[in-house]
């Protein structure tokens, strides 16, 4: 990272900006009609209120370089090379000639949040529209200095032709002239034909890879202003915890260390917890220093809570009516009365962190009452508020910096790493990077919620379902359950079972919780199809049939309830067809030991079918051969490289948190504290072969960062099933005895 990293684009540094460009052409604005207003007089002052809404760059220089702007946080999805390349296609540019920058936080820009799967819909229309407004301006300059109708004019390469004459003007000669015609009306703006593309659906490389190979810096962790001094901070171990007293003098008397103090911070688990810092020289001289650190803790009251009494209780009460009915069709117990075959199940997963590679940190300056933050965060707009309301700073004095992340899984969605930096650079009078170690990372994230699910469903004589029942355990603080704790009264199979109660008890817990890689479904997938395979196999029926008569006849199956969503049911038969159709699911034969399993599931706008096939040995050795996924995520596949990359690294994600993580929570702290007691999936344990299919429909493009998580740990525990009769209730699987004779 360079030594001073360029400041936030204001609105006033936007028209400096547009000057530097020494006529260049510069637009940043969602495409609302501007009236007669021209793009230099746009640039020259404060536009009406009700003229445009700022959104992206586009800049093209006199020399004809194009540089585009990648406002949405990098986290490795592949975001700031595939936005771009929907302008890129739009504007008709050469790739190999485009300049990506990683736009800082400001408002010019518009939402810069990345979580849920939600840059590409939310961004992927508009960007088609300013790319193609930009082409019309550079087609309509030529025109105009060629005295000719726009029509006979044509843009391609980074330069607009005139067919009868087979003049060419590259960008660059046309950008001044294209600076002072009026913006049209997006109404009035073409976009090229998608059979047109050139760029999208391509395999493109992602642009900061050859900085990544190389180890050139990027990521937050990497910043280093001149004079900055490093910091460390110690929270209490067990959850919101305060620190009463430390041995300052004797940890500021240690080499290296310049300072150390007690901050009082806030009650909010997510936010500026209470804590030591220590301030020094090097992140060494920290880390060194904190192990000398003596603090006494008011350890508040979390103390008595654990994961297994809390495991007990859910136990004790799975045979009561649940706290709250989240949704109830017909009447289950008259259908399990009359059912040919009723099975019941516990169904249990635990907390699980995290474990971004590169662990939180924070870079921040504090001078002449302002915050100049560099974060590796997910939402920066909410970490300023965060740093806002909790230090007493206004928002417009708070300047964050974006750099790229090292992961984020939806844990750089919280900002707590922020506002702990803000708050020691206040007491620092140079800028100053705290950095967290592996176990502050591991004991003091915001972890995916566990949960318990007491299930009894029922099959006719005809081996149909008929009746489900779901009794459903989950963790939260105060009537809020954790992120992606919250079972949705609409959750698959819900909506399509005559006969369907679930209920949802919420045990308090004071303990941290935030989103992980697709909330919610990426475990209630595993229970919900899990359930259904055992319910196919009392049965007596091949489980893709129960599945697609499941499903049933109807297109569309409407939302219902509070969160109420739609179910795209020819979708989802479409891609679940498909898949059978490459695992060539009932057609392979397998020798004892070895199975396949399918599974479906519906999250992030995004329909996934998947088929494991696997291998376990006798003595209970888990090999995955092979995953097929098809998935449908609407009409564009944006980048191909990028989207192959986000199912592959889902279905590792996957199977790694089926396979080794959990977290135990005793006295209130987690007990883990590293990866030699939190592992993580190994190559070896990575599947052999991940095949991806992308099935395209006609929707609006999606996202792809989470919808391929879900299905894969129902459909690799249902082919342990099918290779050695054993069925696994239990994440993680290290929990399960898989050996068979």
């Amino acid at each position: 990272m360079n030594a001073h990293p360029p400041q936030p684009v204001d609105r006033r540094s936007f028209l400096i900006l547009s000057a530097l460009a020494g006529g260049g052409l510069v637009l940043g604005f969602y495409l609302k009609s501007t009236g007669s207003l021209s793009a230099a007089e746009i640039l020259k002052g404060p536009a009406p209120s009700d003229s445009f809404v700022p959104n992206a760059f586009i800049r093209i220089a006199p020399n004809g370089v194009v540089t585009l702007i990648s406002k949405q946080p990098e986290i490795g999805q592949g975001i700031k090379t595939s936005l771009p390349m929907v302008i890129a296609e739009q504007l008709e540019v050469n790739w190999r000639d485009v300049v990506i920058q990683q736009g800082d936080l400001n408002p010019i820009y518009g939402s810069q949040g990345a979580g849920g799967s939600t840059s590409t819909p939310t961004n992927y229309e508009p960007f088609h529209k300013l790319g193609a407004t930009a082409r019309t301006m550079l087609v309509e300059a030529a025109a105009q200095t060629w005295q000719v109708p726009a029509d006979e004019c044509h843009a391609e390469a980074c330069a607009v032709h005139h067919r009868s004459s087979s003049r060419k003007l590259g960008y660059g000669e046309l950008a001044a002239k294209a600076s002072t015609l009026p913006v049209p009306d997006e109404k009035t703006v073409r976009l090229k034909d998608p059979k047109d593309y050139k760029l999208l659906g391509t395999r493109i490389s992602g642009v900061d890879n050859p900085k990544i190979v190389t180890g050139q810096p990027l990521f937050g962790i990497d910043t280093k202003l001149p004079g900055m001094l490093y910091a460390v901070y110690e929270k209490c171990p067990a959850f919101g915890g305060k620190a009463v007293s430390a041995n300052l003098e004797a940890i500021k008397a240690l080499p290296g260390v310049k300072d150390a103090f007690i901050i009082e911070g806030t009650a909010n688990l997510t936010g500026l917890m209470p804590g030591v810092a220590i301030v020094g020289n090097s992140t060494w001289s920290v880390f060194s220093a904190r192990r000398q650190l003596k603090v006494v803790w008011d350890e508040g009251k979390v103390g008595d809570t654990s994961w297994d009494k809390f495991v007990a209780l859910a136990r004790e009460l799975s045979g009561k009516p649940g706290a709250h009915v989240l949704r109830k069709d017909g009447d289950v117990d008259a259908a399990f009365a009359a059912a040919a075959k009723v099975v019941t199940a516990e169904y249990i997963y635990p907390f699980i962190s995290h474990t971004n590679l590169e662990p939180q940190n924070c870079t921040a300056h504090f001078q002449d009452g302002a915050f100049e933050i560099w974060a590796p965060s997910q939402n920066p707009g909410s970490g300023q508020d965060l740093v806002s309301r909790t230090l007493g700073v206004p928002k417009e004095k708070i300047t964050v910096h974006l750099t790229r992340s090292g992961g984020g899984f939806g844990r750089r969605l919280s900002n707590d790493y922020m506002v702990e930096a803000a708050a020691i650079a206040q007491k620092v009078p140079v800028p100053v990077k705290l950095t967290w170690t592996r176990e502050d990372d591991l004991r003091h994230d915001h972890y995916r919620p566990g949960g318990l699910h007491f299930l009894k469903g029922a099959v006719d004589a005809n081996g149909r379902i008929t009746a489900w029942k779901n009794n459903f355990f989950s963790f939260g603080n105060g009537a809020q359950a954790g992120s992606g704790g919250s079972l949705n009264s609409d959750e698959f199979p819900g909506r399509w079972i005559p006969h369907y109660l679930a209920e949802q008890t919420t045990f308090e817990t004071g303990w941290p919780m935030g989103p992980w890689r697709a909330p919610g479904s990426c475990v209630f997938a595993w229970v919900m199809h899990s359930f259904i395979d055992e319910l196919a196999h009392a049965a007596g029926r091949d489980p893709l049939e129960v599945r697609l008569e499941l499903l049933g006849d109807r297109d569309m199956v409407p939302g219902t309830g509070v969160r109420a969503q739609p179910y795209n049911v020819a979708r989802m038969k479409g891609v679940l067809k498909l898949v059978a159709e490459k695992a060539d699911w009932g057609r392979k034969k397998f020798a004892k030991g070895q199975g396949q399993g399918i599974a479906f599931h519906f999250s992030h706008r995004g329909y996934v079918a998947q088929v494991a096939e696997v291998t376990v040995t006798p003595e209970g050795q888990l090999k995955v051969d092979r995953v097929v996924c098809v998935c449908d995520v609407g009409a564009q596949i944006v980048n191909l490289s990028g989207a192959e990359n986000q199912v592959e690294g889902s279905v590792v994600d996957g199977l790694g948190t089926l396979m080794f993580q959990e977290l135990n929570i005793d006295r209130g702290r987690v007990v883990q504290s590293n990866f030699h007691d939190y592992p993580m999936l190994r190559m070896p344990d990575a599947p052999a072969k991940i095949e991806t299919h992308f099935l395209k429909t006609d929707y609006p493009t999606t996202g792809l960062g989470e919808p391929a998580i879900p299905p894969i740990a129902p459909a690799v525990c249902n082919a342990i099933f099918a290779a050695t009769g054993k069925r696994v209730r239990q994440f993680p699987l290290s929990r399960s005895d898989l050996r068979w004779s």
